[in-house]
Formats: C-alpha cells, sequence, structure tokens
C-alpha cells in the first residue's frame, strides 16, 4: 500500500538524497530511490504533483508516515520563508538557493550520523556509501531482500579492529570502535532531542577519536538538528573564500564567525545550499 502526498512546495528528491547529507540510498529510476533509515527501507517517487511512499511487502500507514517520515524529510518546515530570509541581499546565496531550491534537511538518526560522517573523513562519497553498506551488512538487522538496517550501539561495540577492516574502512575501525565504546558507556547522547547546548555537544564530539570539526558540524546539523551549525569542508572553504572572502586564505573559525553574523541560526540551511551549489557546479 502506497501513502501517496501532494507535492510539497521546495522539495526535489534527487537534490535532497544527493547533496551529500546522507549514505544509504539507491537511485532505481528517474525521481525513484530506495533509502534505509529509521531501520525501514522506503521507497520515494517523486511525480509531477504527488510523493510516494511504500515498503516492499508491507503497508505504510499514515500513522507510521506522519511519525516517522514527515519529521525525517522536514515536510512540516516552512522552506520558502527560509530561503526568504538567508537570500535577503545576498546575490551569491540566491544563486546558490536558485540552483537547487529542492533541497531538504534530513532528520537523520545520530548514531548513524556519527559513524557516517567518521567515514567519510578523507573518503568520496561512492566509497562512504559502500563502507557504510558493508558494515551494515555485517552488523545490521536484516529489514527485507537485501536491506539492513544500521548497526546499533551494542552491536558495533561487540566488533572487532579486525572485522572491521573486512568491511574497508581502513584506518578509521579504531575511530567506529571508539565512538561505539564511548556512546555504550554513555559519555555521548545519541538522542536527537537531548537537552544540552550546542558547543557542549560538540565538545563531546571531539573527544571521540577520529572526530575534528568538520565532523563534528556534520554530526550536529545532520544527526542532531542543530541548524546553527556551520561545516566547513574543501568545498566550502572555497566557496566562502571565493564569493564572502574577495579570494583571501581563511580558516574554518573565521567562515564559521561570518556564518553565524550573516545566517544565525539558520547557517546549516545556508551551509548545504551552499556546498552542493559549489561541489555540483565544480567552479
Amino acid at each position: 500500500m502506497k501513502h501517496k502526498v501532494m507535492m510539497p512546495k521546495n522539495f526535489h528528491i534527487t537534490d535532497i538524497l544527493e547533496c551529500g547529507q546522507c549514505f544509504r540510498f539507491q537511485r532505481l529510476d528517474d525521481m525513484h530511490y530506495l533509502l534505509v533509515a529509521n531501520g525501514r527501507a522506503l521507497h520515494v517517487k517523486q511525480n509531477k504533483n504527488e510523493l510516494e511512499f511504500w515498503y516492499d511487502g508491507n503497508p505504510l500507514y499514515e500513522a507510521e508516515f506522519v511519525d516517522i517520515w514527515v519529521p525525517y524529510f522536514d515536510l512540516g518546515r516552512d522552506y520558502a520563508a527560509i530561503l526568504t530570509k538567508i537570500t535577503h541581499d545576498d546575490p551569491v546565496m540566491q544563486t546558490a538557493a536558485n540552483f537547487a531550491p529542492g533541497i531538504r534537511i534530513l532528520a537523520q538518526d545520530p548514531w548513524e550520523a556519527l559513524i557516517s560522517f567518521i567515514i567519510s573523513a578523507n573518503n568520496r562519497i561512492p566509497q562512504i556509501k559502500q563502507v557504510v553498506e558493508n558494515i551494515s551488512r555485517r552488523y545490521g538487522t536484516h529489514i527485507s531482500g537485501e536491506n539492513y538496517a544500521f548497526p546499533t550501539i551494542e552491536q558495533l561495540a561487540a566488533a572487532t579492529p579486525e572485522d572491521l577492516r573486512q568491511c574497508k574502512t581502513g584506518f578509521r575501525d579504531k575511530y567506529i570502535l571508539d565512538a561505539a565504546q564511548k556512546a555504550a558507556a554513555g559519555m555521548i547522547s545519541m538522542r536527537r532531542d537531548v537537552d544540552t547546548s550546542t558547543d557542549d555537544l560538540r565538545k563531546t564530539l571531539l573527544a571521540v577519536n577520529g572526530v575534528g570539526e568538520k565532523v563534528a558540524h556534520c554530526v550536529l546539523l545532520f544527526g542532531y538538528g542543530r541548524f546553527d551549525t556551520f561545516p566547513v569542508d574543501t568545498w566550502v572553504k572555497r566557496v566562502m573564500e571565493q564569493y564572502y572572502f574577495d579570494g583571501k586564505p581563511t580558516t574554518p573559525a573565521q567562515i564559521h564567525m561570518l556564518a553565524q553574523e550573516r545566517f544565525g541560526p539558520l547557517s546549516g540551511f545556508a551551509q548545504q545550499y551552499l556546498f552542493h551549489y559549489i561541489r555540483t557546479k565544480g567552479e
């Protein structure tokens, strides 16, 4: 049984899934994707006037759609209002937002985001996707067909470095285990709604081996929904230096400060439009 909704404004499934914020999806056809999240394998198909959501073999009831997938795809947020605010008197931001106005920030699981972005360090997206998939198949719970849920904290904490390296993690095996052990010991809260300031949460994440400022900010934004964060990688550094610092070399701290001044609590949204624009355009 499919669940259908009228096409929301500012929603484009390709831009959402392929803008670098998540790694567990397959493109099955034009505007038709299979993604694994929240322990489920979900089909999403975007048509001209509606979105279709369904599971293989199991019905997707409205209550579950409302409770799980509406928050996941951030369908209740007014992105038009966000775009109006962050593009005001900013031609660079206007160009980036107009390039992919259908981006939305997914409400991902903090635990999966933490491990995924540890794996992302010095890695390309196809390789990240493959490693995450390998880990899920080896340690995660079977969902359906060839789909496996991302492993729980306990499942990964029981792994060995040797087994993880067989999943092609490389040198990141020890970082993954350190994160799992710290999470299992309660040293890091994996609750998306944890009542901790963004800066305190950032410091906790930085205590995990292999987590630097860029990874911490990605986890804060995509895993915890801290939209006041502004992850800075090589792409974001490039676009910020080129368009906001007159081509001058800058530090991530300087970029964070400018982002806070210019975009404030909407910094994370601005970052994602800028990142996707510069990475896709390759300027």
